[in-house]
């Protein structure tokens, strides 16, 4: 395990924002840190790299334990937290020079890292003039200047238009396939999905489901969505011709994703019986849908 922790915990003041957290993040994975705002995700990560200290429990990182080798440990860790730290009136070289001056590092690798995050035809450019994606990909190439084994990074794709998104993910599993390995927060679930290997998933302090992405998925199986004109006697049908309905509201329902021939045969029935499909797709289930699963099967 390259992070471990034990019984992790952090109050401010009365307010406990960590609840005795044990963490397990494999080698050479993406480990998805999962969790809506306010969960305690950044708190978790300031305490990874000893930006607060932690209240109760312990953090191994490389098999040793963080407080008693602080200097070794976060030699070998990149990380970016929230927004990164760029001078804007310095162009995006320039920003990289002067890091790689004060980490004591080749300033080859410059080059190599504009060429990583696919920057090098903006190096020149002010990094104030950036777009935002841009900027975060220039705070990755930052955080990964002194060639660290392990990357942090919190929400890395807040704020990023779709493209930008895509590209911090390519970026990610590049990193992963050169042997490092990526803690990456964040509360957008379907993104997640797309490049982890692993995720743990945090609510209010509290560690409610780690594992692998397979894992993951066979709890958030997709849904069928149906919109229909009489959704009760519709989830009546349904049974009778044994399909399962999850959950019925006002004018929707939801049944087990299987298969596309399952949508099909779905429709095909309704509409044979009668009932006017406004529309039927398939689903993935949100964050607060796979917190109530997680919840439900742990009571």
């Amino acid at each position: 395990m390259v992070i471990q922790t034990n019984g992790l915990s952090f109050s401010f003041g009365n307010q406990q924002v960590v609840k005795s957290l044990s963490l397990q993040v494999p080698a050479g994975s993406i480990y998805g840190f999962l969790g809506p705002n306010g969960a305690g995700k950044t708190t978790t990560i300031k305490m990874l790299l000893n930006l607060l200290r932690t209240g109760e429990g312990s953090i191994h990182i490389f098999g040793q334990e963080l407080e008693a080798n602080r200097i070794s440990i976060l030699s070998q860790i990149g990380s970016l937290i929230e927004q990164p730290a760029i001078y804007h009136h310095l162009t995006g070289r320039e920003n990289l020079m002067n890091r790689a001056m004060l980490l004591q590092v080749n300033e080859n690798k410059v080059d190599e890292m504009l060429k990583l995050v696919q920057l090098t035809n903006a190096g020149g450019k002010k990094a104030g003039q950036y777009s935002l994606g841009m900027k975060q990909r220039l705070g990755i190439a930052l955080a990964l200047l002194n060639d660290p084994k392990l990357l942090i990074l919190d929400e890395p794709t807040n704020g990023l238009d779709p493209n930008g998104i895509i590209e911090i993910r390519e970026l990610m599993m590049k990193l992963v396939a050169n042997g490092k390995t990526v803690f990456i927060s964040s509360h957008l679930l379907a993104e997640i999905e797309k490049m982890a290997t692993h995720v743990g998933i945090i609510n209010n302090g509290e560690l409610m489901f780690q594992g692998t992405i397979h894992d993951l998925q066979n709890i958030s199986q997709p849904l069928i969505h149906i919109e229909t004109d009489n959704t009760v006697d519709a989830a009546n049908l349904l049974k009778r011709h044994n399909f399962t309905v999850t959950e019925i509201d006002q004018d929707q329902l939801f049944v087990p994703f299987n298969s596309k021939q399952q949508i099909g045969d779905i429709n095909t029935l309704l509409i044979q019986n009668g009932f006017t499909v406004f529309g039927i797709n398939k689903q993935r289930k949100d964050l607060e849908r796979l917190f109530l699963d997680i919840t439900t099967k742990s009571n």
